[in-house]
């Protein structure tokens, strides 16, 4: 599978939906879609990683400093990272607990839910 990162937006939120590996050779372009969401105004931000079956540090250290960012500028970070169960859950999730940083983020299971407002994210 390929890498991809495609955006859409839904009302004030801007979505990037991840496929594929995301490593050293592809995290920049992730880095360069999150600055551009941002650059055009988008302070709320939805990065939907549940097609993504891969990530190494370097995807890690992306999705911090994204957090880092949207943080400077007062807005909004939500992940996808749906919890299929232990066993086949979502590797990002897995790689965030084991790094002890998915703590930081405000983790949601679908796409529809970090769109509302009144929804809580999934315990750390």
């Amino acid at each position: 599978m390929a890498f991809n990162v495609t955006g859409v937006e839904r009302g004030e939120w801007a979505v990037l939906q991840v496929s594929g590996e995301l490593d050293l050779m592809t995290s920049p372009v992730l880095r360069q879609r999150v600055h551009d969401a941002v650059a055009e105004g988008h302070h709320s931000l939805v990065v939907d990683l549940s097609e993504v079956f891969f990530c190494d540090s370097s995807g890690v250290g992306v999705l911090i400093a994204a957090r880092r960012l949207i943080r400077s500028c007062q807005g909004r970070l939500r992940l996808i990272l749906p919890d299929r169960g232990a066993e086949d859950g979502s590797h990002v999730n897995r790689v965030l607990g084991a790094l002890g940083v998915r703590r930081l983020f405000d983790v949601r299971p679908d796409v529809e839910s970090a769109l509302g407002e009144d929804a809580d994210p999934l315990s750390a």
